[in-house]
């Protein structure tokens, strides 16, 4: 059933890049070090599983082999949230730090590694609404430095920015992105079966029904096929059907979930782990036991931003106003 399972997993880069044709031209002009000298700074916003990561890294895969003198990293800001882990991880990504360990290495030399190359540096930040300010504003000071910074709540990330970040952030190309239409959805998972399935053994309609089930969400598609063409292949079936998908329904949610928590750092992961706890916590509880068992406790703005964080990615939710929320565990 299964011919390639690289297909199928999360760093996968697409051989196509379906229905973001436009976002793509607009992203690779604004980034082509051969265009436009320097490549300038951007930020795109969209929901989950719109391709906003994927047409960041699928525009710079293209980019790295045309130019010669362009290197380009990506920090999850999920896992690596404070600017010292930021700034690390993008001097690992780029090659400039490989005899550095995490533990120990100055911001201060980060940037002086990224000060001195002779190269574009384009960093992605992906999930940028989980860190402060202080990484944007080392990198800014670097010029041979620009980004592409990535999130859903666009109007929340800007409430939150300081007055001098809000103002470049705002003034920098912007990329927005819908949910897919069910059509787009169909074309996705199509190429999906074709370089990853043996496309025979689909029943009549099983994609349609996919994308159905996935509204628009393409990281919730594949999640879903995926785990169907495993059932198949673990219980013989003969084809992939619409039960099929049926009985893997909860493994796709439950795939996607796993994965967030993966990529979360160890602040999110211990709010997170007393919300579970707790089955349910308000917002007072949840602070005042956080700061019982957290080492070094984040201040409470930083925190919010984490709880939001875990929101978006349908960890935990949120019920009731700032004051009096209570927060639920989904996972």
């Amino acid at each position: 059933m299964i011919t390639n399972a690289k297909v199928f997993r999360p760093e996968y880069p697409p051989r196509d890049l379906y229905h973001r044709e436009g976002q793509l031209d607009h992203l690779s002009s604004v980034l082509d070090p051969t265009r436009v000298g320097r490549p300038e700074d951007v930020c795109i916003f969209g929901p989950s599983g719109a391709g906003k990561t994927t047409i960041a890294k699928y525009t710079l895969g293209q980019l790295e082999k045309e130019a010669l003198n362009l290197r380009w990293a990506y920090v999850n800001c999920m896992a690596d949230n404070t600017p010292a882990a930021v700034l690390f991880e993008i001097i690992r990504e780029t090659g400039l730090g490989a005899d550095l360990k995490r533990e120990g290495t100055a911001s201060s030399e980060a940037v002086r590694r990224l000060r001195e190359c002779d190269d574009h540096i384009i960093v992605v930040l992906d999930e940028v609404g989980s860190i402060d300010d202080q990484p944007l504003l080392a990198l800014w000071n670097v010029p041979n430095v620009s980004l592409i910074c990535i999130t859903i709540d666009e109007d929340k990330w800007f409430t939150e920015l300081s007055t001098k970040t809000k103002s470049r952030m705002q003034s920098a190309e912007t990329v927005r992105m819908d949910k897919y239409r069910h059509t787009e959805l169909v074309d996705i998972i199509d190429g999906r079966v074709e370089h990853g399935l043996v496309g025979s053994r689909l029943a009549d309609g099983v994609i349609d029904y996919i994308a159905d089930l996935a509204a628009g969400d393409a990281r919730h598609a594949i999640a879903l096929l995926r785990q169907a063409a495993l059932h198949v292949e673990r219980n013989e079936n003969n084809q992939l059907t619409k039960p099929v998908v049926d009985a893997v329904a909860d493994d796709a949610a439950s795939e996607i979930r796993d994965r967030n928590i993966r990529s979360l750092g160890s602040h999110h992961r211990l709010l997170l782990r007393i919300i579970r706890d707790a089955d349910g916590i308000d917002s007072g509880t949840l602070h005042a036991r956080y700061e019982d068992r957290a080492q070094s406790p984040k201040a409470r703005s930083t925190r919010r931003r984490y709880l939001r964080s875990l929101c978006q990615s349908d960890l935990i939710e949120r019920d009731g106003s700032t004051q009096d929320s209570r927060y639920r565990p989904l996972c």
